[in-house]
């Protein structure tokens, strides 16, 4: 079973390193932070000219990374070998090449840390290489984070950097920023570099110093729309009409899907309570108000009416369906059917 980013960072600052590292996956954010820490921090800098090589995936080939990696260090206890691009090393995923690195992983030299950062793609779990990098290697699979595990992961990340943040904080950046987690993660440490001492984070500060309006976010929206509040709602679409650019369609139109989808599960879902309700929604409980009572607000069947017009207005921003709109207009009719 593929190791967990995180748990693989943890380890790496308490300076514990292993021979062979092969890091796979379509979120790079993760792949990069292991990467870079290893790059910056597993040799000394007076180390790094002699004994810290950094290949590319198209440049290079598995006898030649491997040729690098035998090779004893000078002057120092390791060496440290990368191979950025992984996934396009020449002869990765050929029987020959494979074996190869098969080989070395059943006796890798103990004074390098070998490094693959092979990004967006995973290789074939059923083949023989993936099979002995899990049994043999630090193997780790870079998902891209869910939305719903969104708010938890900046809870966490902020919490690691000493600091606290309040829920609805973490709901307006998870809902506003999304998962692009090299943007997301970015944003907070640039907010957090602003205080002297740890302080408990909320929609004032992410205001402040990211520039999301703690009144005219992507979560005030939804909060609007379970609540049925026309006015808030109207306010909220004609603010992002003015700031088009800082309120992309497609993310909303995805997080509208979610909020609506779970809306079903709840009228699926008669006789829970709301600790339950919040697992089987994967939500914090503190939300569940606002689901059960725009389940109330909304009938079974316009529910199902929306995710059909979300599905258009998706068709719509993609130029699927002949449309003559732009994205703040078609946010507008989109609303306005949602509402009415």
């Amino acid at each position: 079973m593929p190791s967990k980013p995180e748990s693989i960072l943890k380890d790496l600052e308490a300076n514990n390193f292993a021979p062979v590292y092969f890091l796979q996956g379509e979120e790079p954010y993760f792949i990069d932070k292991i990467t870079g820490y290893i790059e910056n921090n597993a040799l000394a800098h007076q180390d790094r000219g002699f004994n810290q090589i950094i290949l590319y995936g198209k440049e290079t080939n598995m006898a030649t990374i491997l040729t690098n990696a035998k090779r004893f260090p000078m002057m120092s206890e390791r060496q440290v070998v990368i191979v950025k691009e992984a996934q396009a090393i020449q002869d990765l995923g050929r029987e020959q090449a494979d074996q190869q690195l098969i080989h070395y992983l059943k006796n890798p030299l103990p004074s390098t840390i070998l490094v693959f950062a092979h990004k967006y793609k995973v290789l074939d779990g059923r083949k023989a290489l993936a099979k002995e990098l899990d049994k043999r290697a630090v193997f780790v699979k870079s998902d891209k984070v869910p939305e719903y595990k969104l708010a938890p992961y900046i809870d966490d990340y902020v919490k690691g950097k000493g600091f606290t943040i309040e829920t609805r904080a973490c709901q307006v950046l998870a809902e506003s920023i999304g998962n692009n987690m090299e943007v997301l993660t970015n944003e907070i440490d640039k907010m957090l570099i602003n205080f002297d001492e740890p302080v408990a984070i909320n929609t004032g500060h992410i205001q402040q110093f990211i520039g999301i309006s703690k009144d005219f976010n992507n979560f005030e929206l939804t909060n609007s729309l379970s609540y049925k509040d026309v006015q808030k709602a109207n306010t909220i679409i004609q603010y992002f009409a003015q700031n088009p650019k800082s309120h992309p369609l497609i993310p909303l139109l995805s997080l509208l899907y979610l909020h609506f989808s779970r809306l079903l599960q709840v009228k699926a879902s008669k006789g829970m309570g709301d600790r339950e309700l919040a697992v089987a929604l994967k939500v914090n409980p503190y939300f569940i108000k606002e689901y059960t009572t725009a389940a109330k607000n909304y009938p079974l069947g316009k529910i199902i009416d929306i995710i059909g017009y979300l599905r258009e207005a998706d068709l719509r921003s993609k130029g699927v369906l002949a449309n003559n709109l732009d994205e703040s207009q078609i946010l507008k009719e989109l609303i306005f059917k949602i509402l009415h």
